[in-house]
C-alpha cells in the first residue's frame, strides 16, 4: 500500500457522517426517537468543521514547507486539473 499524507479533516468529515449513521442506526433499531430534521445540523456542522480543520492544516504544511527552505510544493502530476 502506498503511504499517503494524513488529512485530519476528512477524519473529521467521516467521523461526524458515522455519527449520523449511528444516530438513525439507534433509530431504526428502536432504540430511540429520532426525528427526520435533527441529522441536518451534526452533517452541517461536521463538514464545516471539516473544512476548517482542513484549510487550518494546509496552512501549517505550507508554513513547514516554506520554513524547511523547500519552498511551496509543486503540483502533482498524477492530480486532476
Amino acid at each position: 500500500m502506498l503511504r499517503h499524507e494524513f488529512q485530519p479533516g476528512r477524519l473529521v468529515a467521516g467521523a461526524f457522517l458515522a455519527l449520523a449513521g449511528a444516530i438513525y442506526a439507534g433509530d431504526a433499531g428502536g432504540l430511540w426517537e429520532t426525528p427526520w430534521f435533527a441529522v441536518i445540523p451534526v452533517v452541517i456542522g461536521g463538514l464545516c468543521l471539516a473544512g476548517a480543520v482542513g484549510v487550518l492544516s494546509r496552512g501549517i504544511r505550507r508554513r513547514r514547507a516554506v520554513a524547511a527552505g523547500k519552498g511551496p510544493a509543486e503540483p502533482r502530476l498524477d492530480a486532476p486539473g
